[in-house]
């Protein structure tokens, strides 16, 4: 039987985005604040998943090993570290948080049976990789504050009431919700990069964050007019709206995370909302992009 186990590791280093080859101005022109010398720090938190078969003792691995491997191989190297000189690579191809966690793997895979990295730089901003060469995955965290209330417009109040109990009521109720957008694309060999961060962050402000925020989205956000702002469907409306911008990054959109409450939350995998939108275009003989 395979199991899948995770260890937790941290690390505390600096780093500076910047290529010599550009000028000053191109520096801070392509990397903002992250440019400025001599660099700024983040306390790094990684998480190894592994993959194995049950052994006769109930382990994967003795997590004993692994921590050593762990300290020996990644922090080690990395802890109190300046990034940009802690390893060759990353002379090569910028520190960012994909890049980390590309060669954390790189480094644990020949001791370990590695099956994912997850590196947070801070709470609101992580990557992921899972060994497919250049390809990792970013997600940033945001928030919104918003009200809805559950109803079908074509039905009563209580038929509504029956389907969607005290989140019928007329004057709807509010959430502080949390949203993980996570992109999908190959890592710059130079900028180490899958998409411009700050562009990303701006696109989700511009498109989601700042239309959505301290509305009532049934009267605020024509969409929701006819469409009932479930978490789901808000999480659907998200992944439409991002879906072009992120694009136009040089990425893909894969994720969208909507967290409700503490107890509820959904997720859309937006290329599952790609292959629906297709099949019903294909099946109404409607052929447009998506």
């Amino acid at each position: 039987m395979q199991c899948i186990i995770n260890r937790r590791a941290q690390f505390s280093a600096s780093h500076r985005y910047w290529l010599p080859e550009l000028s000053e101005a191109e520096n801070f022109e392509r990397f903002g604040p992250t440019a400025r010398a001599p660099g700024h720090g983040h306390n790094y938190v990684l998480y190894v998943s592994m993959i194995g078969e049950l052994d006769e003792y109930g382990m994967v691995l003795n997590l004993s090993d692994v921590k050593h491997v762990i300290k020996r191989e990644v922090t080690n190297h990395l802890d109190f570290s300046y990034l940009n000189e802690a390893w060759p690579e990353f002379q090569q191809t910028l520190p960012t948080t994909e890049n980390i966690a590309r060669e954390i793997w790189r480094r644990l895979a020949p001791h370990l049976p590695v099956s994912k990295i997850q590196l947070f730089e801070h709470p609101e901003l992580w990557a992921e990789y899972l060994g497919n060469e250049m390809e990792a995955y970013l997600t940033v965290s945001t928030h919104f504050s918003a009200a809805h209330r559950l109803a079908r417009p074509d039905l009563s109040l209580e038929e509504n009431s029956e389907i969607y109990g005290k989140c019928a009521r007329p004057h709807g109720h509010g959430h502080n919700y949390h949203l993980d957008v996570t992109v999908k694309g190959e890592i710059d060999e130079r900028t180490g990069m899958i998409a411009d961060l700050g562009a990303l962050q701006k696109a989700i402000d511009d498109y989601v964050v700042e239309p959505f925020d301290h509305t009532f989205l049934n009267k605020d956000i024509a969409y929701f007019e006819n469409v009932v702002p479930t978490a789901e469907n808000i999480a659907v409306r998200i992944c439409q709206l991002l879906r072009s911008p992120v694009r136009d990054l040089g990425a893909q959109l894969h994720k969208i995370k909507l967290t409700e409450s503490p107890n509820n939350s959904c997720e859309i995998y937006c290329a599952d909302l790609e292959e629906l939108v297709s099949e019903s275009q294909q099946q109404s003989g409607v052929l447009v992009g998506v």
